[in-house]
């Protein structure tokens, strides 16, 4: 899609801040009103559409993506949402250790059972820790905690979780970058860890650092959206 418009900007309005392209509103892929809850989370919106140059590449605009998929997913689809994000504790990728090599197994142990400390403590919600592949049954109870947490979010924090969950793997993970336990940076490296260690003894081909790169754009993007939302 061609850039059409000479200037993007944040402006106050009924009911919030909304972004409009030389006066007139954005709209959402379902034709709602892009109106965002606070004027720091519209101004990040009005920044990607203005740095768009002669084409619009919507995957170049994280933001707007993410505010169009509160304002058009969670108004219909937050049930459904809560039990997507919910299901992921169920098989937590901070759940499942190697047992070889030592250095792997070791370097899981350190980067990710303070994060299973951290989940118990704050949620009270202690999940099972198991070796290789093989599901491992969680403590009802846990779910039902995890569970009630991801419900309790607002609309915008839900889409961050929900994408932040997507790109880790790991519902707890994802809480942790929400809450503030990990940034950006520590809960994309969290998420990767074997797949970093793979690349330190075997290299990277582009494939795998595309979808890296990717990957890390989509954590950062959650954590900046959780942010900006307040």
């Amino acid at each position: 899609m061609k850039r059409l418009y000479q200037r993007a900007a944040a402006i106050p309005m009924a009911g919030g801040h909304g972004v409009v392209l030389d006066g007139r509103l954005v709209k959402t892929p379902a034709a709602r009103d892009l109106v965002v809850p606070s004027a720091a989370l519209a101004a990040a919106v009005a920044a990607e559409w203005e740095a768009q140059q002669v084409e619009i590449r919507r995957e170049r605009m994280p933001l707007t993506r993410l505010a169009g998929a509160t304002i058009d997913r969670n108004a219909t689809q937050r049930e459904a949402i809560v039990r997507q994000v919910s299901h992921y504790a169920e098989t937590d990728l901070v759940s499942y250790r190697a047992s070889h090599p030592p250095a792997l197994a070791a370097r899981q142990h350190a980067v990710w059972q303070p994060l299973i400390d951290w989940a118990a403590e704050r949620y009270g919600a202690p999940l099972m820790v198991t070796n290789g592949v093989i599901p491992a049954s969680q403590p009802a109870a846990s779910l039902d905690a995890l569970a009630a947490v991801v419900a309790a979010q607002d609309d915008y924090a839900l889409t961050a979780l929900h994408a932040a969950t997507a790109a880790c793997g790991s519902l707890v993970i994802a809480l942790a970058l929400l809450e503030g336990r990990l940034d950006a940076g520590e809960a994309f490296a969290a998420s990767q860890l074997d797949e970093s260690f793979q690349i330190e003894a075997w290299g990277e081909d582009a494939e795998q650092a595309a979808r890296r790169v990717a990957l890390a754009a989509e954590v950062d993007a959650a954590a900046r959206f959780t942010r900006l939302r307040c």
